[in-house]
């Protein structure tokens, strides 16, 4: 384990979130299209993501052509912020219409172009790069080796626990996580007395502000909480034991700031995976080897999972958690969420 790997890319991170450049291993220097910084930065070539380039329709191109891998672009003049923010952001695609050409270019370093796309991911922000940038100041190194150390690492520890009597429960209690690398602090609620011989009843919830918090109707996100907490409750009344790990993975593990993004688009007509792809983003995002770690660490090696997701079963059980059964957690629609649950239904599977 190289001790700086972890340290390398939360600096990288957060010079993305701050608009300075990067440098990836293979000879990139990247500066973030979304957040860069430098009114005189200009480049020849950009870095976009494979949804992104399939939305400027250069999927069919030969150097575009393997699937889900970034793709290198040439404009016919060179990107300056503006231009590159227009072509990163598809909310700017009818107020800035495309000026191509674009052509794809060979990728050097496909390994280093998909770290890239994930950091920029981590940060929040859209996965869009001008490439070897002139007018930027300093760089921060990083590697894909990096990256994958980081991800793979874990320094999630419990950081602190209370006891939390919430409206579902009284007798709940608290667990709060923590990592060196990572800013964000899971959560798990733990509702009934834990009990080693029984799997409790879990619910793995991402969080969800405009639905946990402000009631949004577009999702199903607050029902789902409130009626996971209730279930618990229920299997605490009748001596069993309920887990619900609050993950901190806003709009599936794209952040706050792209769900909204994709609400925008999905306005204009895009459904959910639509509006992911059109941004370069994932529709799937999740970090399931945290929750794992979240289970290990509150002693729990197998669970009753409320999902109606059966890769979410897959990918848990993909990172040794033993799934012993899925519960079903079923709850109506509304008008507004209708079109979001049969996108869930028909495109990812859901059992709805």
């Amino acid at each position: 384990m190289t001790a700086g790997a972890p340290r390398r890319v939360a600096l990288a991170i957060d010079a993305l979130r701050h608009g300075w450049p990067i440098r990836l291993e293979g000879g990139f220097v990247l500066l973030p299209a979304e957040t860069g910084f430098g009114p005189a930065a200009t480049a020849r070539l950009m870095l976009i993501s494979a949804a992104r380039a399939a939305t400027l329709k250069l999927a069919n191109q030969r150097e575009a052509a393997e699937p889900h891998a970034p793709v290198l672009i040439r404009a016919a003049e060179p990107f300056d912020l503006a231009t590159a923010r227009a072509l990163a952001d598809p909310a700017l695609d009818l107020a800035y219409p495309l000026r191509g050409p674009f052509v794809a270019e060979p990728l050097p370093c496909g390994k280093a172009a998909r770290a890239a796309m994930e950091i920029a991911r981590l940060a929040g922000i859209l996965p869009a790069f001008m490439v070897e940038p002139q007018g930027v100041g300093e760089v921060q190194a990083v590697s894909a080796e990096d990256l994958a150390e980081w991800k793979n690492t874990a320094h999630l520890a419990i950081a602190a626990r209370a006891r939390l009597p919430v409206s579902a429960a009284e007798s709940a209690e608290i667990v709060a996580f923590r990592s060196a690398d990572d800013l964000r602090e899971h959560v798990a609620l733990i509702i009934g007395r834990q009990d080693g011989a029984r799997a409790p009843l879990v619910r793995l919830h991402s969080e969800c502000l405009t639905g946990d918090v402000l009631g949004s109707l577009k999702c199903d996100c607050g029902p789902q909480l409130d009626a996971a907490l209730a279930a618990m409750a229920e299997e605490a009344g009748q001596g069993g034991w309920g887990v619900l790990l609050y993950m901190r993975q806003e709009g599936r593990g794209i952040g706050l700031v792209n769900k909204l993004r994709a609400y925008q688009l999905q306005d204009q007509g895009f459904d959910t995976v639509e509006a992911n792809q059109r941004l370069g983003l994932p529709d799937e995002a999740r970090d399931f080897p945290v929750a794992a770690r979240m289970l290990a660490l509150l002693g729990v090696h197998a669970i009753r999972l409320m999902t109606n997701n059966p890769a979410k079963v897959a990918a848990l059980a993909a990172v040794g958690v033993d799934v012993a059964e899925r519960v079903p957690h079923r709850l109506p629609a509304n008008p507004h969420n209708e079109r979001y649950l049969a996108t869930k239904r028909d495109r990812a599977g859901h059992l709805l």
